[in-house]
């Protein structure tokens, strides 16, 4: 069983930033992918990012990229969403996911087991 527990959402405006985490406990990660998801207002979840927790392998939607960078501390069992010249279309719930899914598999939702409540940002115009 993993718990996981997101933190650092709010409102900003475009162009600025926010750091998002999510500390996990509760089982070993060598094998686990962290990712995040995120679920605009009336659509669906959707792909974020992704790390693999032993190799810091990462994995990033089009859409953020070059934008969002997601990092880990290996100490602290804790993954960071670091977004950056965030846009209003950037306004959703942001989830967290452990998972095991293979490196071609790592967008997938159905690829991770567990998640955490959700934490909201949203970017003002």
């Amino acid at each position: 069983q993993v718990q996981l527990v997101e933190s650092g959402g709010g409102l900003v405006q475009a162009g600025g930033s926010l750091r998002l985490s999510c500390a996990a406990s509760g089982r070993t990660f060598s094998g686990t992918t962290l990712g995040w998801f995120r679920q605009p207002p009336g659509k669906e979840r959707e792909f974020v990012a992704a790390i693999r927790w032993s190799s810091g392998r990462t994995n990033y939607a089009d859409s953020v990229s070059g934008r969002f960078v997601i990092s880990r501390d290996n100490a602290k069992y804790t993954v960071y969403l670091q977004m950056n010249s965030l846009k209003p279309e950037d306004t959703a719930v942001y989830y967290c996911a452990a998972g095991s899914p293979a490196m071609i598999y790592m967008r997938l939702m159905a690829q991770y087991d567990y998640w955490g409540q959700g934490t909201q940002v949203t970017v003002s115009s």
